[in-house]
């Protein structure tokens, strides 16, 4: 389950990349209309990167998988598969309130399916495991489903702040969750 989630998200980033289109200009100022599909490209990029890392380090306690973890985790990475689609969106319309929008939807849908895939790992593997006692209450993850849903409707009203949000749940989860790490033998 790794190893083809780890191929799923490679395959999300590279097509993102191939959005990013050159100018037909040469001159650095060229660059400068493209800023906000760059910012958008690097904000995802972020994301996925996040989504990886801590779907390592999840899958690093897991013991066992069955089909309902294996749809979890297709249910999760059918929602990042469409993070390309809205970054591109989002960026070449210059985060107009529709697309910032439907970006934070699928922030949300993503956050909401990794935490569906949590709790069908937890009730596989019990309360007492490994799995459990490193995840405790998993804060970061339920208020960043409550940034997201504030940031969606900001989105029509003021759309540097629903970015500020998006940032935001970024930057939370920008350093390494280690609660796992910490838990596993060395």
């Amino acid at each position: 389950m790794e190893t083809f989630s780890d191929g799923v998200i490679a395959i999300i980033i590279t097509i993102m990349v191939l959005e990013l289109r050159p100018p037909h200009e040469s001159s650095p100022a060229a660059l400068i209309p493209l800023m906000p599909v760059f910012l958008s490209y690097l904000l995802s990029f972020v994301y996925l990167g996040i989504y990886w890392s801590n779907h390592h380090h999840l899958l690093q306690a897991v013991e066992h998988v069955g089909g309902g973890i294996l749809w979890a985790n297709l249910h999760l990475l059918f929602w990042l598969s469409l993070v390309p689609f809205v970054t591109a969106w989002m960026g070449e319309n210059h985060f107009a309130p529709w697309t910032l929008a439907f970006y934070g939807v699928v922030l949300l849908l993503a956050a909401i399916s990794y935490f569906i895939l949590v709790r069908a790992l937890l009730s596989r593997h019990g309360p007492d495991s490994v799995l459990a006692n490193a995840l405790g209450s998993d804060f970061k993850g339920k208020i960043s489903i409550a940034i997201y849903l504030a940031a969606i409707p900001l989105a029509f009203v003021t759309w540097w702040l629903a970015c500020g949000l998006y940032i935001l749940v970024a930057i939370m989860w920008l350093v390494p969750d280690r609660r796992i790490e910490k838990k596993l033998p060395s």
